[in-house]
């Protein structure tokens, strides 16, 4: 049973507390007509009543206000939102690189397809009688191959014996040359060194002629032993053999420098000489040289038609159109019977791999960083938010890559806030249950935490 509480005004500042005592009909008002029947205070009127509902509504609504505002404060300032998104994913556009007929066209729309699976096929006898050709062309070219091979006779052989002996003699003289050169060097270098001793026993000498003629005035004024003049005199003589030694020693090695001059001259006349051995040789076996050209020519033969079996071949797999990756089948144009022709349009496969692009207004760009998190709600799953993450940022604006670009040096200029690309990957986990209901031109709205972790 419901109970209210009736205060009683006594005295101004002094309030008596009344017992509970059951609600009546009377002690409750009804505000409006089918509203709320509130409890009727005593000494209260009905107006200072209604007042303190207002007063109290307005005050829950202010905070109610002030805690929105508050959240919605704190959002925009560590968030970032943009419904300018959309999914998009790869468009791999399959077409044919022959020309051909349509035999069987194994997929169809909406149809889901691994990388490798076989999509179209084109009748492919036209091509296998290109093929078959190629294999015969390079048969014959192989059947002339052996008889070019077979015409070398016994004269090639022999001719090619004498270029050989002729080459080695060659060898051996710029050997002998080399060898003659070696002694050049050899003797430049005794001779240096049997320089060098002169200068030094020339240097002897003189000390020695010094000393023996210090002692010579010494001994003449009796101020040494005859026998230190003696030993003076010794090594006096003794210098001069030496320098005498010396010279003889660059006589010979000046010689043996000119016998090795010698011996390079006769090296070199005879490399000129196996030279003109190896130009008889050479034009002895003339009529060698033209059958191992055609045999040349031959093995040409055989390339080429090995090149031309190849692209048969080649053009014969070309007949097969495989998936290029694992995707859906859409935007399909091709029937069976349908006369093809390279590059043109057969169908489409869309990737299963999707990602957003969102168009941020460049005010919005100052925080936003490769990594940071983004909430995503798609349109078409209202009740699902998918988890991604900010991969990318264009390198340049949506205008700058329009194919006609704002030039903003003509005419009047009017600023205008421009939009950036930026690329955002799904969180994998996200996407559970997911995979193959997303697909490219979905509407997207992206919301970018900027706080940094």
């Amino acid at each position: 049973m419901a109970t209210s509480m009736n205060f009683i005004p006594l005295s101004p500042g002094v309030a008596e507390r009344q017992d509970l005592a059951p609600a009546r009909d009377q002690d409750f008002e009804q505000f409006a007509p089918g509203g709320p029947r509130l409890p009727r205070f005593r000494g209260f009127s009905r107006q200072a009543l209604r007042k303190i509902a207002l007063s109290t509504a307005a005050v829950l609504l202010l905070g109610g206000a002030s805690v929105a505002a508050y959240n919605f404060v704190q959002h925009a300032s560590t968030h970032q939102e943009t419904d300018d998104a959309y999914v998009t994913g790869h468009l791999h556009q399959v077409s044919t690189r022959v020309p051909g007929t349509v035999a069987r066209v194994l997929v169809d729309d909406n149809e889901h397809v691994k990388a490798g699976q076989l999509l179209v096929t084109l009748d492919p006898r036209d091509y296998q009688v290109k093929v078959n050709q190629a294999k015969a062309a390079l048969a014959t070219a192989m059947e002339q191959s052996h008889v070019a091979r077979s015409t070398i006779s016994y004269a090639s052989t022999n001719a090619a014996g004498q270029v050989k002996s002729a080459e080695g003699a060659v060898s051996n003289a710029q050997a002998g040359i080399a060898r003659a050169q070696a002694s050049v060097s050899e003797a430049q270098a005794a001779i240096a060194q049997a320089r060098s001793d002169l200068g030094a026993k020339e240097a002897e000498l003189a000390r020695a002629q010094s000393d023996f003629v210090r002692y010579t005035t010494l001994a003449a004024q009796g101020a040494v032993a005859i026998q230190e003049l003696d030993n003076a005199r010794r090594d006096y003589k003794v210098a001069e053999q030496n320098v005498q030694g010396a010279k003889d020693n660059i006589r010979q090695a000046e010689a043996k420098l000119r016998q090795a001059q010698e011996l390079v001259n006769t090296s070199r006349a005879q490399l000129t000489e196996a030279q003109g051995k190896v130009v008889l040789a050479q034009a002895s076996g003339a009529q060698t040289m033209v059958d191992e050209r055609q045999f040349d020519v031959a093995r040409a033969s055989i390339e080429q038609a090995k090149a031309a079996l190849d692209e048969a071949s080649l053009n014969l797999s070309y007949t097969n159109i495989y998936a290029p990756t694992n995707g859906r089948v859409g935007k399909k144009t091709v029937e069976v019977g349908q006369r093809i022709e390279p590059g043109q349009p057969l169908l489409t496969v869309v990737s299963d791999e999707s990602w957003v692009v969102a168009n941020f207004k460049e005010t919005q760009l100052k925080q936003m960083r490769p990594g940071d998190e983004v909430e995503i709600k798609i349109d078409s799953f209202p009740d699902h938010k998918f988890a991604g993450r900010v991969l990318s940022v264009a390198p340049g604006s949506g205008s700058s890559f329009a194919l006609l670009p704002s030039d903003n040096a003509t005419g009047n200029f009017t600023k205008i806030v421009q939009r950036v690309p930026v690329k955002i990957v799904f969180e994998t986990n996200s996407l559970k249950g997911y995979e193959q209901l997303l697909v490219p031109g979905m509407s997207v709205v992206a919301d970018v935490s900027t706080v940094k972790k």
